[in-house]
């Protein structure tokens, strides 16, 4: 008699909601997919140089312009640097200014859409800044801060860690605006729910009202902007790169690696194509984990 009240009971136990979020994301194959091939790139940027050893930035004029070989795996570039090691730099910069640049990015647009959503004498003044951020041309205005903050920012915290500063700050300054809008909209929404409408009866101040009922219930447009911002950002990073307008030139970046390797791409294409194969698949695997994060934390979806 114990032992079946105990399975009854154990059937009858609320399931925890993360583990519907994941079943319901174990049937998009493309998110699976896409979750193997972005921790396959992480193990091979984090675990890589443990097992390959060789220095990205060792100068060996005797080796440049190699070709595939047992002791250079992706060949050499015109200073004999190795380019997998280089490959495998590049993309914990990348990854690096995408992450920080997404974080600062949803911060940025969940206060702002969180804010514009709940307080109505708000609403006016930050969705009107948040049209004339959208209303400006992106790349133009990333050059122009690069070109202004450089300088101070290399002689303040040194050449690496002030380009990486300002690059992950000009991309998550400029990217928040779709996250803010999407955020206030579901704000809206939740308003008007009844268990917000009973929180308010009872005399809930607005900022537990905030921190208890509404961001809970906002964080599935939070996570898949979130996943959608990394992408964005490691696209502007190579582009900022590409332009010679990243990081400097001894530290490996992708989309600098594509920039240094653009003058001799007619005579050794894998140059460029393995940068550019890297910042795809990362791209690619990242967007659809995100679709996977959208159907999953849909709950119109979700049980289908």
């Amino acid at each position: 008699m114990t032992d079946a009240i105990s399975i009854a009971a154990k059937r009858s136990a609320p399931r925890n909601q993360w583990w519907d979020v994941w079943d319901q994301f174990k049937t998009h194959k493309g998110a699976l997919i896409g979750l193997a091939v972005f921790f396959s790139i992480l193990a091979l940027i984090i675990i890589g140089p443990w097992i390959w050893t060789q220095d990205p930035g060792y100068v060996n004029l005797r080796a440049r312009n190699q070709g595939f070989s047992a002791a250079h795996p992706l060949g050499t570039d015109q200073l004999g640097r190795d380019m997998l090691a280089r490959i495998m730099a590049g993309g914990k910069v990348s990854i690096s200014v995408g992450l920080t640049a997404m974080l600062l990015s949803i911060t940025l647009g969940t206060t702002m859409g969180v804010l514009a959503g709940y307080f109505k004498r708000l609403e006016n003044l930050l969705m009107r800044g948040t049209d004339l951020f959208l209303a400006l041309p992106l790349l133009p205005l990333l050059l122009l801060m690069v070109t202004l903050f450089r300088d101070p920012l290399s002689r303040s915290f040194g050449p690496e860690t002030g380009i990486f500063i300002l690059i992950v700050t000009a991309i998550g300054a400029t990217s928040w605006m779709q996250s803010a809008r999407i955020v206030r909209g579901s704000v809206l929404a939740l308003k008007e729910a009844e268990f917000v409408l009973a929180a308010r009866s009872i005399g809930t101040p607005p900022r537990r009202m905030i921190t208890r009922h509404i961001l809970p219930n906002v964080m599935s447009p939070i996570m898949v902007s979130a996943t959608l911002g990394i992408a964005s950002a490691i696209i502007t990073e190579s582009a900022l790169s590409f332009l010679g307008l990243g990081f400097p030139p001894d530290f490996p970046t992708w989309g600098r690696l594509l920039f240094d390797a653009v003058d001799a791409m007619q005579l050794y294409p894998a140059r460029v194509i393995m940068p550019g194969v890297m910042i795809s698949l990362t791209v690619l695997s990242v967007n659809y984990i995100g679709d996977g994060l959208r159907d999953a934390l849909d709950p119109r979806i979700r049980g289908r």
